[in-house]
Order: C-alpha cells, then sequence, then structure tokens
C-alpha cells in the first residue's frame, strides 16, 4: 500500500486515551471504521464529521490495511511428503 497514512493519523496519550485518531481531530479511527462496516460511503461520513478530508478517511483505511496484515499469522504450509 503505498498511501502514506502516517501523516494523518496521531497516538497521543493526551488525546482519547492514546487511541489513534486523524491529526487534529479527536474522530477515532474506530469510529470510522465501524461507519464504514455499516455501509455508509466516503460522502456520508465527510458529511457527518466536516473536519474530516477523503484523504482521512483513505488514511483509516490505509492503516487498517497495514495493521491487519501485522496481525495475521502467516498460514503454515502443508507438509507433502
Amino acid at each position: 500500500m503505498n498511501f502514506d497514512y502516517k501523516k494523518r493519523i496521531v497516538r497521543d496519550p493526551n488525546i482519547c486515551g492514546g487511541q489513534p485518531v486523524i491529526k487534529g481531530t479527536r474522530i477515532l479511527l474506530r469510529t470510522i471504521l465501524a461507519s464504514l462496516a455499516e455501509g455508509d460511503t466516503i460522502d456520508q461520513i465527510l458529511k457527518d464529521f466536516p473536519s474530516l478530508t477523503e484523504e482521512d478517511i483513505r488514511a483509516v483505511i490505509a492503516f487498517a490495511a497495514a495493521s491487519s496484515e501485522e496481525d495475521l499469522p502467516i498460514p503454515e504450509l502443508p507438509d507433502i511428503k
């Protein structure tokens, strides 16, 4: 994934208990991800959170994709003999 989410997402222990948020806001990534999971479009999310940009939402998606790569176990190859 080439999208650099690190410029838009921060974790600060003084903001929302250190949970990841969009930089300059108190909008949790999990809130945006939950909206996407419920079927909201990017346009709907932008309407609900006018301080966000489309790039912010794409950063959330990129962050989630990168995070899932780290958490997924590598499947074992079958032992073929």
